[in-house]
């Protein structure tokens, strides 16, 4: 037993984090004397949909194929795909086959909260957007949502240890409970405290909403900190917080009627693409939570597509090896490997593992990535027509 629920690293590596029919699958070939060279691709939809969605947890699933007796090709974090490979993996199948199940774990949860997080981003193309969704994630899995959301074009996240694991430091401003803490009526303390204990680095940025409305409480952090205010956060639980955008245009308001247009107002609180879209002209940034941490996983699978040199596939897949491409257009392709692709279209997928060592370490670089995400997000016109969420 371990102290938490938590299948450590070296499960994942040795492959013990699979499911028991890969474990009942390789005794049963080595018993047979089997062990036949595949082709195996992970896929979500067969064909091109329209349907775009954000590719991600590359640099995990590379990590757990390095080593291994295979050749990977994949499309690089960052890109966006819609139908068709993400990722090719040719060898024994016995070398990888109890892995899958990883595999397409960090695939799946990564691009699925990856491509809210894109949402978001095109939602408010110029605003500060912060994650803020590591509560709603077994802890084990902060960093990777953290990173999910740079991938899609967050500015920063709040979670300290995801920041020690990717070299970022976490950002974030103050709960309820600080002001709670001192008491109804000692909100000013509250704040004053905070500009004295917090490091010079740190915004001066104060939850204005804990016991009074908005702009009261606002006006109170004002006169409370003077020029040290960068900026007010206001959060507020939709059961209590009426027409949002009203409040802040509010709040902005009697900023600018007492000389104080310069402090910005930043929104959080269950907050997705839709709000976004609606406040992004009345705010200077955005805190956004559980509409990335909670995104649902690409529906990712692995399947054979060819043993021994031979095309093959189960029922409802398609067989032999393929290729993915962008068009000149923005559109997705898919065809097969050993064919041309459509005239003048750029292929996705490029060598990333060669004899089990990684060869393509831009392929998961996190600040390439974030540009391929909102370069790829414009050639694409992704999000360009979306009104709600």
């Amino acid at each position: 037993m371990t102290e938490f629920d938590i299948v450590d690293a070296a499960a994942i590596r040795d492959g013990r984090a699979t499911d028991a029919y890969f474990e009942r699958t390789e005794a049963a070939l080595e018993h047979a004397g089997r062990n036949p060279r595949v082709v195996a691709e992970v896929t979500a939809d067969q064909f091109p949909d329209g349907d775009f969605e954000l590719f991600a947890g590359l640099k995990d699933a590379l990590a757990l194929l390095e080593g291994r007796d295979v050749d990977v090709d994949a499309i690089p974090e960052g890109r966006l795909f819609d139908g068709g490979p993400v990722m090719r993996i040719e060898g024994p199948y016995r070398a990888f086959a109890r892995l899958e199940t990883s595999l397409l774990g960090f695939l799946s949860h990564a691009s699925g909260m990856a491509t809210a997080a894109l949402d978001c981003r095109v939602a408010a193309p110029d605003s500060s957007v912060l994650s803020f969704g590591a509560r709603h994630v077994h802890p084990a899995m902060t960093a990777a949502v953290e990173r999910s959301a740079l991938v899609g074009g967050f500015d920063g996240f709040s979670h300290v240890a995801a920041g020690d694991l990717l070299g970022r430091e976490a950002s974030g401003t103050m709960p309820h409970a600080l002001s709670i803490c001192f008491g109804r009526g000692e909100q000013e303390t509250a704040w004053r405290a905070f500009d004295e204990a917090a490091d010079e680095s740190v915004p001066r940025i104060a939850l204005c909403d804990t016991y009074s409305d908005e702009v009261d409480e606002t006006l109170r952090a004002v006169a409370a900190l003077g020029d040290r205010l960068d900026g007010v956060r206001l959060d507020t639980t939709g059961s209590r917080r009426g027409d949002f955008r009203h409040i802040v245009r509010e709040v902005q308001w009697e900023l600018d009627a007492r000389g104080h247009a310069d402090v910005d107002v930043y929104v959080s609180g269950g907050l997705g693409p839709a709000a976004l879209r609606e406040l992004r002209d009345v705010v200077d940034g955005f805190g956004v939570g559980g509409y990335v941490s909670n995104a649902d996983p690409v529906d990712f699978a692995l399947d054979l597509v060819a043993v021994d040199g031979e095309p093959a596939a189960k029922r409802g897949k398609l067989s032999g090896a393929k290729a993915v491409y962008r068009t000149a257009d923005g559109a997705h392709a898919v065809g097969l490997a050993d064919r041309s692709g459509p005239e003048g279209a750029e292929s996705l997928m490029e060598p990333v593992i060669r004899d089990g060592e990684v060869v393509a370490d831009d392929a998961v670089d996190l600040a390439t990535a974030t540009e391929r995400a909102l370069a790829d997000a414009e050639a694409v016109g992704y999000g360009a027509n979306e009104t709600a969420e």
